[in-house]
C-alpha cells in the first residue's frame, strides 16, 4: 500500500479548520512534525498483536458512581441571581455567528 505524505496544503487546511493562523515557517515545520507522527503509526502498525487481549484501561479500575436521585433544582432567582445578563427566566449571552 502506498504511503501518502501530508502536503503544506493539508497542514494549511488543518489549521483553517482549528482557526488557528501559522506563519509559512510554521507550516512547513508543523507539515514535516505531522508527517513524522504518520510514520510512527506506520512502524506500530508493524507489530504483531494477534495475541494481545483489546483493553481498554491498562489498570482495573472501576467507575465509583453514586445512583441518580430526583432533587428540587435551584430556584430560578437564585440561579440567575449573579448573571451579568438576563431575560426573563433566561440567562442572556451575545450571539454566536
Amino acid at each position: 500500500m502506498g504511503t501518502k505524505k501530508l502536503t503544506e496544503k493539508d497542514t494549511e487546511h488543518v489549521a483553517m479548520l482549528a482557526r488557528i493562523q501559522l506563519t509559512p515557517e510554521e507550516i512547513t515545520s508543523f507539515t514535516q512534525q505531522l508527517n513524522n507522527i504518520l510514520d510512527y503509526f506506520k512502524k506500530l502498525e508493524e507489530i504483531d498483536t494477534s495475541a494481545v487481549e483489546p483493553t481498554y484501561h491498562i489498570l482495573d479500575l472501576v467507575n465509583v458512581t453514586r445512583p441518580d436521585k430526583v432533587m428540587p433544582s435551584l430556584p430560578i432567582e437564585e440561579a440567575l441571581a449573579n448573571a451579568p445578563k438576563k431575560q426573563e427566566n433566561y440567562f442572556k449571552a451575545p450571539k454566536i455567528n
